[in-house]
């Protein structure tokens, strides 16, 4: 089929090209990117990169293979279908994909403009194993919404990452832009809706955009504004729903950081999914300096929506501290084709899920006991992945196994490296030090600007608080020692208490003991690294185990589903048949199914508390 490019948008396309090019070179220049939102092809958005002139004799071309905050190799390139690039007589030159995310371009001195169609990520997250996370991926839905994470969308240039760009969006009429983007006054271009400008090009990645129907509310907290853009697509939920929540936790969040400040903008993009094939299915939420963009259902209850809403923007928020501040040079000079990943997760993951969990019982939103039971779970999630795996060495290495596996972690144990750590801080300060305010002394020395070098920090931290802190990294960051909670714990007069309660066969709440093998759904396994109840025990089941076979019935996907809808009637003095497969044998277990019965582990408070501990406690969870 022969493609013509529609004629209003081959003008928007032309703008700045021609001889006079020719007086100004690429580096001097900032590079155009037109977008046409309203001639969409095939469910494709129409790119078009334009840069100046160019005085080398071949140029590379790039869209990111992996984006900051992700710590996933997405490959955006594979979403790019026919790219051209064209010399200034409008033919085309020689061009050579590398791989997915690459294009070599010969007779780079010629080139006037490059274009090429854009699909989106969300039609494709039900068709393959890895998607892309939603909240970092794009939409594309004719004349109804367009969430464009400009990675997927925008390219640039080996060696002219620095160089600004313009971006010309023609879009849709009933559609209003939301972003953070700097925008450029008096437009004058024809047919071009909006043109936002760009200090580089990582301004250009880290500030996405929600074209949809005006749904916005807007509210102060002390110098910051905030913007929230809501798209309901079945008009569930306004943005005025939602706000009054927002600005409640904001104005907490804000109370909590106090002097530390990063932004006098944020933007929240909330995309709520129809959870159709060809919609977002990937839940939470991607931070930029000044904004984010959340995915979540649009089927949740307002309550349980608003809930979703304070504990994933808050937690993005609070990376206005950490990295997107205080950071290293890995961060600061990112390379989205060969990233080289920083050692410090424990702190940009680690600190900024602290901090989400931690002001929330410090400004009074939770109480003591539910901020505890927040702990308790972030101590029994963090069981699942590897306690003795070095933290610096997994951050490191992240984009490979086995590290890679256990990159959720971060949210887990990264939070309880911090909450160690702060009570640490406490004790040794005497209440008055915390991590709270180790991050509000590396803010005074370190910004967006101002990266630290990675291999160095660790020493910046020690030599700023004591000598018990290198200890404490040595072990249990850099090295592979478990953190005793209940020691930590202790020291603020707390303790962990269990008990035996009676619970489901497969599942203990609504955390199950058994999963799907993300490359092969049917294979069904027992979970590592959690504590399993006394149905699995009295078999002999262990964690890894492959389970092939129950009572006779071959395990799939559908016949686990069903055999665990039958487990809620079954007898206790039923018998149990279990074929695992365990390092490559195959092993029949037996048993009978009996009464399940897990260990429920709580924090309390100790019944003995002496006044220091007392003190410790109030400092950490009051001040």
């Amino acid at each position: 089929m022969k493609r013509v490019l529609p004629i209003i948008f081959t003008g928007i396309l032309l703008l700045g090209c021609g001889s006079a090019k020719n007086f100004v070179t690429a580096d001097k220049a900032p590079i155009i990117a037109t977008m046409d939102l309203v001639n969409v092809n095939d469910d494709r958005v129409l790119v078009s990169i334009d840069p100046a002139l160019f005085t080398e004799d071949a140029i590379s071309f790039y869209i990111p293979k992996i984006v900051p905050g992700t710590y996933s190799q997405d490959n955006y390139g594979k979403y790019i279908e026919d790219l051209k690039a064209l010399d200034y007589n409008g033919q085309m030159l020689n061009v050579i994909r590398k791989d997915e995310d690459s294009w070599f371009i010969e007779n780079g001195k010629k080139l006037d403009r490059i274009t090429y169609y854009v699909n989106d990520t969300f039609d494709t997250e039900s068709e393959v194993d890895d998607p892309v996370f939603s909240p970092a991926g794009t939409n594309i839905l004719k004349d109804e919404n367009y969430l464009l994470n400009l990675h997927g969308f925008i390219g640039y240039f080996k060696g002219y990452k620095e160089v600004p760009y313009e971006l010309r969006i023609l879009a849709p009429d009933a559609l209003q832009p939301v972003t953070s983007l700097r925008e450029k006054e008096n437009n004058t271009l024809p047919n071009v809706a909006k043109t936002f400008l760009a200090d580089r090009y990582f301004e250009v990645i880290d500030n996405p955009i929600l074209f949809a129907k005006p749904n916005t509310s807007s509210f102060k907290i002390n110098d910051i504004e905030v913007t929230l853009s809501v798209y309901s697509p079945n008009n569930v939920y306004s943005a005025k729903d939602l706000s009054a929540k927002m600005e409640t936790m904001m104005q907490a969040q804000k109370a909590f950081l106090g002097e530390i400040d990063g932004t006098k903008q944020y933007t929240i993009l909330l995309y709520l999914s129809e959870l159709t094939n060809t919609d977002a299915t990937g839940f939470g939420a991607l931070e930029h300096h000044t904004s984010t963009v959340v995915v979540l259902p649009e089927q949740l209850p307002k309550e349980s929506l608003e809930e979703s809403m304070v504990d994933v923007v808050s937690h993005e928020f609070f990376h206005i501290v950490t990295p997107l501040n205080v950071h290293s040079r890995e961060i600061q000079y990112f390379d989205f084709n060969e990233p080289k990943m920083s050692q410090h997760l424990w702190m940009y993951e680690g600190t900024t899920e602290y901090f989400a969990n931690l002001f929330q019982v410090q400004q009074g939103l939770i109480d003591e006991t539910a901020f505890y039971d927040r702990i308790m779970d972030k101590i029994s999630n963090s069981g699942s992945y590897d306690d003795t795996m070095s933290f610096t060495t997994m951050s490191k290495n992240i984009l490979e196994e086995p590290y890679k596996e256990n990159y959720a972690n971060v949210y887990e144990k990264g939070t309880l490296i911090n909450m160690s750590l702060d009570i640490l801080l406490r004790e040794l300060s005497g209440g008055e030090k915390s991590v709270r305010w180790l991050m509000k002394e590396l803010s005074k020395k370190y910004d967006r600007n101002t990266p630290f070098n990675d291999s160095e920090l660790i020493d910046e931290i020690v030599a700023m608080t004591y000598t018990q802190v290198r200890t404490y990294f040595e072990n249990h960051v850099i090295g592979n020692v478990p953190i005793n909670y209940e020691d930590i714990l202790g020291k603020v007069g707390l303790t962990i208490v269990s008990e035996e309660r009676q619970g489901e066969y497969f599942f203990i709440g609504q955390m199950p003991y058994i999963d799907a093998q993300p490359a092969d759904l049917n294979t069904i396994f027992i979970r590592k690294g959690i504590e399993l109840n006394s149905f699995f025990n009295s078999l002999g089941a262990k964690g890894g185990d492959i389970i092939t076979n129950i009572n006779g019935t071959p395990i799939t996907l559908e016949n686990m589903r069903t055999i665990i809808g039958q487990s809620f009637g079954w007898d206790p003095e039923m018998d149990i048949a279990m074929t695992v497969l365990r390092d490559g044998n195959e092993i029949t277990l037996s048993g009978k199914a009996g009464i399940p019965t897990y260990s429920d582990r709580n924090i309390v408070e100790s019944e003995s508390v002496n006044e220091t501990a007392l003190k410790l406690r109030e400092a950490w969870l009051k001040n």
